[in-house]
């Protein structure tokens, strides 16, 4: 559908003062609203005072050729659309000028050739421009509308960490009632996996991508709360953490946060004897493209995963589930003198390698 020309703006920049006139005369009639500007200093003049739909830019004129003006018309704050028009059909003029930035060429001559092109022409570039003006317009709407996504979601893990922390809260707060060492086991365990999920919320809640969450940050937040409530529970482990910054996506991180947390747990209550500190390490590196590798260790008095499970065996139907949903399983190290697991799995979408041999 050819693009309508009543009351277009175009401002002309050309040396020629009679063609000029010509010029504004033949497209008057067709309803465009020609200025003529006498060279190109004038053109860039007219063009910061006045508002035009498009420009046409003649190349050969005396002072500053049309590639200069060009330029400078293109550095104005959104400029319009650019026809050049020369007398010489050559074609290093015409790659020149596009590539500066012109809409379109067009080769001025004495017939009415010209005249009907640079028709064509204005209504093309108009029809490109309403385009592209268009185009940035769904662009911007998308980016304006992904922000408030974004906005929500962080108000809504920011809730999601209060309430939980809530949550552990309130089993800290029956903990202390209980006097029976099973429930209050049991109860230790709870908010321990409770914490690991709230750490994540609250991780995203301060993090310029909601999408994913840094486990370097993530564990030494975790381990950080995790030997908090160890020293209220009057126990005396060290907690340690090196890890690199591997981006994860969210339910993949809560996934490894609850396996962290389990392991960190069962090395504090079964690795060392009742009343004696004791380390627990935890280390996350990336290992090859994609792929990383997660070490939980102790000096403790052992365990291969082999044997039957101290207490009720939750834990590990927990880890196992988890390790599961990341697509990898746990290793033992039987060369280590206390209890070193690891897992190895894939970040980034990256797809899993087979999992780490041992021994």
């Amino acid at each position: 559908m050819p693009y309508k020309l009543e009351g277009v703006r175009l401002l002309y920049i050309d040396d020629d003062s009679a063609f000029g006139r010509l010029v504004e005369r033949t497209l008057s009639r067709k309803g465009v609203a020609v200025t003529v500007a006498l060279g190109g200093e004038a053109g860039v003049a007219a063009l910061a005072t006045g508002r035009f739909d498009v420009v046409a830019l003649d190349h050969f004129m005396p002072g500053k050729e049309g590639l200069e003006v060009l330029a400078e018309i293109r550095a104005v704050d959104d400029p319009p659309p650019v026809l050049y028009v020369t007398g010489a059909d050559e074609g290093r003029i015409a790659v020149a000028a596009l590539k500066a930035g012109a809409a379109d060429y067009i080769v001025k001559d004495v017939g009415g050739a010209f005249f009907d092109l640079l028709v064509a022409a204005i209504g093309q570039a108009l029809s490109q421009e309403a385009v592209r003006r268009a185009k940035e317009a769904a662009e911007r709407e998308v980016r304006e509308q992904r922000d408030r996504a974004e906005m929500l979601l962080r108000e809504v893990n920011h809730r999601v960490a209060n309430s939980l922390q809530l949550v552990s809260s309130l089993v800290s707060m029956q903990k202390s009632l209980v006097t029976d060492p099973g429930a209050r086991s049991v109860l230790v365990e709870t908010q321990s996996r409770i914490t690991a999920i709230a750490q994540i919320h609250r991780r995203l809640y301060t993090s310029p991508d909601i999408r994913a969450v840094s486990m370097d940050a993530y564990l030494r937040g975790l381990i950080e709360e995790l030997g908090a409530a160890l020293q209220a529970q009057g126990e005396h482990h060290v907690l340690k953490v090196t890890a690199d910054g591997v981006p994860m996506p969210t339910d993949k991180a809560v996934s490894l946060g609850v396996i962290v947390a389990e392991l960190v747990t069962n090395a504090v209550k079964y690795a060392y004897p009742a009343g004696a500190g004791g380390e627990v390490r935890v280390l996350l590196a990336r290992e090859g493209t994609g792929i990383a590798r997660l070490v939980v260790e102790d000096d403790g008095a052992g365990w291969r995963g082999e044997e039957p499970p101290t207490g009720s065996g939750l834990g590990t139907r927990i880890i196992k589930s988890m390790a599961h949903a990341l697509q990898s399983r746990l290793e033992f190290d039987p060369t280590h003198r206390g209890t070193r697991v690891m897992l190895r799995f894939a970040h980034d979408d990256a797809e899993p390698e087979p999992a780490l041999q041992v021994g």
